[in-house]
């Protein structure tokens, strides 16, 4: 009987595998790799008959009007600003809360908890309008304060971080009570160290909630120098003429970079997060 992990077979076995995933990875990459393609040719070619795929030439003027023409340097930077601040507060919010209610005993300590969780079942579509009313009424409308401030706490943090903390052995905390290790010094010198996959993880995902946000920055702000990236891609939308897919598929591309940038800089965290998740009682 043939052995599969072993001898050639394990080879075809081994490319067969990557084959796969290569193609995988080319559906995946494909509706990027066509908006870079469309977003270096000239008008007449995108809707030339038959299209064609890959650009004659390298044709960049689509990015230079693209930018010049809703300011998009503008919009980037608000877009940046914004959503560092809420993921920089999520996570702080986050790890503290979770710290809370993973390590502490207090009154009330389950009822807050689930009071916590139950945020999660209300959409934003139905909290906007009450939202609005209460910065509206702090008189924060049209401004950065009343953009951040409804997204600087996350239920979803706060109850992943919990989880995560209560997974480390309580050894370890009683370890460090008995060296005189105190609550603020245990939870920055010992449990964030070993939070390094999660907190990457978290970070990524707070900042693209924040970037990628619409409803909200769409009706909490007027002007168009504060605008985010999201409302910077309708802008193009409304003011290139007859839809100059070329214009509109640069400044989409212009967007993405960002957060593609922020996913490479939180990657060494995974990987050197995984390496503290083999920790046993």
């Amino acid at each position: 009987m043939f052995d599969l992990n072993r001898g050639p077979y394990s080879i075809y076995k081994k490319i067969a595998l990557h084959l796969v995933l290569i193609f995988i990875s080319f559906i995946v990459l494909m509706p990027i790799i066509f908006g870079i393609s469309v977003s270096m040719q000239p008008r007449a070619q995108i809707f030339s008959y038959p299209p064609s795929f890959l650009p004659d030439r390298l044709y960049f003027d689509n990015y230079i009007k693209a930018w010049n023409l809703v300011s998009l340097d503008k919009i980037l930077v608000n877009s940046i600003l914004a959503s560092s601040v809420v993921m920089l507060g999520k996570l702080g919010l986050g790890v503290l809360s979770g710290y809370a209610f993973s390590h502490f005993e207090f009154k009330y300590k389950k009822f807050l908890f689930f009071a916590v969780l139950f945020t999660l079942m209300l959409p934003m579509q139905v909290r906007v309008v009450p939202l609005f009313e209460f910065i509206s009424r702090l008189g924060l409308g049209n401004s950065f304060s009343g953009l951040v401030l409804p997204f600087l706490a996350s239920a979803t943090t706060t109850f992943l971080m919990r989880q995560h903390f209560l997974t480390i052995p309580k050894s370890i905390m009683e370890s460090a009570q008995i060296d005189g290790c105190g609550p603020f010094r245990f939870l920055f010198q010992i449990l964030l160290p070993l939070s390094g996959a999660n907190l990457a993880g978290l970070a990524v995902v707070n900042f693209l909630v924040m970037w990628n946000a619409y409803l909200w920055p769409l009706i909490i702000i007027n002007d168009d120098q504060k605008k985010l990236a999201q409302q910077g891609v309708k802008m193009l939308f409304a003011s290139s003429s007859e839809r100059d897919w070329g214009i509109i598929m640069a400044g989409t591309i212009m967007v993405v970079i960002p957060t593609l940038i922020v996913f490479l800089l939180a990657q060494k965290f995974f990987v050197k997060g995984i390496a503290t998740q083999g920790i046993k009682e």
